[in-house]
């Protein structure tokens, strides 16, 4: 294996058994003082869910995923899935139009509202490329349901 590569990978064990470690927490309970940069894995019980990652403070992307915008990537996933519509990048179809489906738009309030209950375990890393090797490591060995790494 190249030796850059090697670098980058080299500590992703150690900082997946730190996330996984840690006591969870909520959207609601996540401390001010969450790491300016890291991933970070949502679950409901022992299933683990969805990973992510962000520059930002851990805190505040966490709650990203359960406010008003219209743009909750995770919740739009819940909803496509509880409801078998998906969204196209036609007008009929769209996401505009899609939430204008009071199924549809019940369903994703109710996803951000089962977001916001999740327990949610997260880690610092703030170098970009470690950090997205560090969301697919993640991702892969915690069996997180909802990400699949294709492309949109």
């Amino acid at each position: 294996m190249d030796r850059k590569f090697k670098d980058l990978v080299d500590g992703l064990q150690q900082k997946y058994e730190a996330l996984i470690g840690m006591i969870p927490v909520t959207v609601d309970t996540a401390p001010i003082d969450t790491p300016k940069g890291g991933v970070y894995l949502f679950s409901e019980g022992s299933r683990n869910l969805y990973t992510g990652r962000t520059k930002r403070l851990i805190r505040e992307r966490l709650k990203d995923h359960v406010s008003t915008a219209d743009d909750c990537p995770f919740a739009w996933r819940l909803a496509r899935e509880k409801t078998g519509k998906k969204a196209t990048y036609k007008i009929k179809g769209s996401r505009k139009e899609l939430l204008k489906d009071p199924e549809f738009r019940s369903e994703y309030e109710s996803s951000k509202a089962r977001i916001r209950k999740m327990e949610v375990r997260y880690v610092g890393e703030d170098d970009p490329l470690r950090q997205t090797l560090l969301e697919i490591y993640v991702a892969v060995v915690s069996e997180a349901k909802y990400n699949d790494f294709d492309t949109h």
